[in-house]
């Protein structure tokens, strides 16, 4: 008996106008070094135009680093750096990090962001991590911010609580953090020294860490950040974009905390949220945010000016184009969007811009 098959689900839709893209299944290069990356938690694009991966080596199974046994049960493979930089061709080009005796390196990697000077910030959210490393683009220690092992709740002006999310004002020369997997605010750092700058929650108020319990679609909006507070990205003219992620909405501010305005992306969405980073277009108005979803497998077209949800592309499955738990997005100065998936996936994907539809 013949069965009726369903309609395939479409890997992109929209209105008319807005962006295409298309997934280039060739990229990246293949690894040397017999390497494989675990779950890919960050992804950024430096001036230069090359990406940027963090991964989680510990994330690996036996079976996928079976090189790496004692005594060796596969030829394949053994656990990539935990960072990478890639040129546009999808070719590693360095890679470093690490456990040291000079830093703490996180037990989970999270999160990457290369600023106008070339230093390469990364984000951690284990248990004890509590800590924001700043490095050169080799890999030597510049700056840290955070105490690794110690948290002090999201008023305490120094120490951190696994902070999720970095971005870098190199006008300002400052430096904020979506903190984070324990605590609930933005906080901003003096990007050369450290120095604490201000801090705020959400609406702009001063944070609090009572358990506001699970997310309910049907509530009034929550006063505060749930965590994770996943992403903080800054526009040209200065809106701070910020992924509250089991809240399912992005918040918009001024630099200094001011509220201006919110989006609902997919507010039905229950579990781990819908929000779990934001990236602008690469036009000079940076008419669009790009959304990753990791829990609906999809990114999310929405516009800056009015916050409307216009398109999306991708869906779930383990074809290339398709995602798993979409965890991080960056755009390239050409359009370009890079994505990374983390739990069993552990990809980096390329989708390149094809159609630019109005004003990209």
């Amino acid at each position: 008996m013949t069965q009726n098959l369903p309609a395939p689900v479409p890997l992109a839709s929209g209105e008319p106008g807005v962006p295409r893209f298309e997934v280039d299944a060739a990229w990246p290069q293949p690894m040397p070094g017999n390497w494989m990356v675990g779950q890919v938690s960050g992804v950024a694009v430096d001036q230069h135009d090359h990406v940027w991966i963090i991964h989680r080596p510990a994330s690996l199974t036996p079976s996928e680093a079976g090189a790496a046994q004692n005594p060796p049960i596969a030829d394949c493979c053994v656990a990539a750096p935990p960072v990478l930089e890639l040129d546009r061709d999808g070719r590693v080009l360095r890679a470093w990090g690490g456990p040291s005796n000079q830093y703490h390196w996180p037990a989970s990697e999270h999160s990457i962001y290369v600023d106008r000077h070339d230093n390469v910030w990364i984000g951690s959210n284990g248990p004890a991590d509590h800590v924001v490393l700043k490095f050169s683009t080799d890999g030597d220690l510049v700056l840290q911010i955070g105490v690794a092992g110690r948290t002090g709740g999201s008023n305490d002006t120094s120490l951190l609580g696994a902070p999720a999310a970095i971005e870098v004002d190199d006008a300002a020369n400052e430096v904020y953090l979506g903190d984070g997997y324990v605590n609930r605010r933005v906080i901003v750092f003096d990007a050369t020294t450290g120095a604490y700058k201000r801090h705020w929650g959400a609406y702009g108020h001063r944070p609090s860490d009572a358990d506001a319990g699970p997310y309910d679609p049907g509530a009034p909006p929550l006063q505060q950040f749930r965590t994770p507070v996943h992403a903080v990205r800054i526009a040209r003219d200065g809106l701070v974009y910020v992924a509250d992620r089991s809240n399912d909405r992005i918040q918009v501010f001024h630099k200094d905390g001011t509220f201006v305005k919110e989006v609902f992306v997919a507010e039905k969405t229950r579990g781990i949220g819908s929000v779990w980073d934001v990236a602008l277009s690469h036009d000079p108005a940076q008419r669009y945010l790009y959304v990753a979803d990791g829990t609906n497998h999809k990114v999310w077209i929405i516009t800056r000016e009015d916050l409307r949800v216009v398109g999306a592309f991708g869906r779930g499955g383990r074809n290339a184009g398709y995602f798993g738990w979409v965890h991080n997005i960056a755009v390239d100065s050409t359009g370009d969007v890079f994505t990374t998936e983390v739990a069993t996936y552990g990809r980096v994907q390329k989708f390149r811009l094809v159609d630019r539809g109005l004003g990209v």
